[in-house]
């Protein structure tokens, strides 16, 4: 009987760390927002300006260090320092510097044990089924953040915020026994090809692109801005949800909590559907005009968010729902459209660029809505900005070109640190 293949473990595996290194942290901090508000008298520029500023300051980190060592190793340490940093977010007493060092130990942390570990690991097991691979394992980080969801409610309003965060941050450690015993960075350490294939096709034998290369591209610019524009524009509607509600009429604190779970699980459940769809399309039709189609539908749905309100709260299932299932795929297609431009043994130091640029997206975009909304006083022009900025990420993947290059044949270098 045919052994199954081990690369389903692998996605198994990641499916699993990176749930709960991505999905449980990034999507439920912002639930504690309103609480620092209340607590410690910070208002929301100052809030939402942790993220982005430690996006600033770790822009080294991931073209210094990550393609440097092993995808593996770097998920276990990466998950050590999410732990610290939600552990220092349970003990503040009110001091922003403090808060602001613990959210650059978190992007840290991220850099490390989220996407580019996971992506270019499913990367290099798979070839011809990669779409579905990442699509399963990017479920994970919708999965988790559901999880964390679904406890963090309970657990804020019987323990209190503050043992909300350290036990979110505990929520960490099952990544570390799966990272040891479980995962393998290639097929190559258990002689085996991408895909179980009898032979290594002539992309795992290719050497990674040197990073001036990547520089002189049309084709990484349009990727980086058009990711850059999308991730921002989802990082300012995470982040800024929550908060919206509260401007809208959302103004009792069990109802508000109530509203953001409902939203954030349907957001999130609906982004697995998205996730899976994409991948599927994505492994049988050009990734360019899947990715087009995600774009879109991600700006499309931002303006249903100001439809919400305490009398209209259908339009909060609508809105969930479809910027959910955009959301899920958006993120999941940036490492397919990078290894198929670049080449899948590049895709680490393409990612070491995109991801942090995309950061400073996700993370300078919340704190730019922040200044607006003080500016005029409410969310809609806001939120009109935030639209624009995502329907020209939709351009810009639509620029690019249709393949990448085929004539990567050289031999791999390994990478140091394994």
């Amino acid at each position: 009987m045919k052994r199954t293949f081990y690369g389903w473990w692998i996605t198994l595996a990641a499916f699993c760390t990176f749930g709960i290194s991505v999905g449980i942290p990034y999507y439920n901090i912002p639930f504690f927002y309103d609480y620092f508000e209340k607590s410690y008298g910070w208002s929301r520029a100052d809030i939402t300006l942790g993220f982005p500023l430690a996006a600033l300051l770790t822009l080294w980190v991931g073209p210094l260090l990550v393609h440097r060592f092993s995808p593996r190793k770097l998920i276990l340490v990466g998950t050590a320092l999410t732990l610290l940093a939600f552990t220092g977010f349970s003990r503040m007493t009110g001091l922003l510097w403090v808060y602001y060092f613990f959210w650059f130990v978190y992007v840290v942390g991220y850099i490390f044990s989220g996407p580019i570990p996971h992506q270019v690991i499913i990367s290099q097991w798979f070839r011809k089924l990669r779409g579905r691979a990442m699509g399963l394992a990017y479920v994970g980080v919708a999965v988790g953040g559901s999880l964390g969801s679904f406890v963090v409610k309970p657990l804020a309003e019987s323990l209190g915020f503050q043992a909300a965060l350290f036990i979110l941050g505990l929520m960490m450690l099952p990544a570390w026994p799966i990272a040891i015993w479980v995962m393998k960075d290639r097929p190559a350490e258990m002689g085996l090809n991408p895909d179980g294939a009898a032979e290594p096709v002539a992309e795992t034998k290719a050497e990674p692109r040197p990073f001036k290369d990547l520089l002189k591209k049309r084709s990484f610019y349009l990727l980086a801005i058009g990711s850059l524009c999308s991730i921002g524009a989802i990082g300012a509607v995470n982040q800024h949800m929550k908060l919206v509600f509260l401007d809208q009429g959302f103004t009792d604190q069990a109802q508000l909590n109530s509203v953001w779970r409902i939203a954030s699980m349907l957001t999130l459940i609906s982004s697995i559907a998205g996730r899976l769809i994409m991948g599927w399309l994505a492994d049988r039709f050009s990734k360019k005009y899947v990715m087009t189609v995600t774009y879109l539908l991600v700006a499309l749905t931002i303006p249903l968010l100001l439809l919400v309100r305490p009398e209209q709260t259908y339009y909060l299932y609508v809105f969930a729902i479809l910027f959910g299932f955009g959301m899920g795929a958006d993120y999941m297609l940036i490492p397919l459209m990078a290894a198929e431009q670049f080449g899948v043994n590049t895709l680490a130091r393409a990612m070491a660029i995109i991801l942090p640029t995309d950061t400073i997206g996700q993370t300078w975009f919340p704190y730019l809505v922040a200044r607006l909304r003080l500016h005029y006083g409410d969310y809609g022009h806001a939120l009109g900005a935030v639209f624009v900025v995502a329907f020209i990420g939709a351009v810009a993947i639509a620029l690019l070109p249709k393949r990448g290059p085929k004539d990567e044949t050289l031999p791999v270098q390994e990478p140091r640190g394994n």
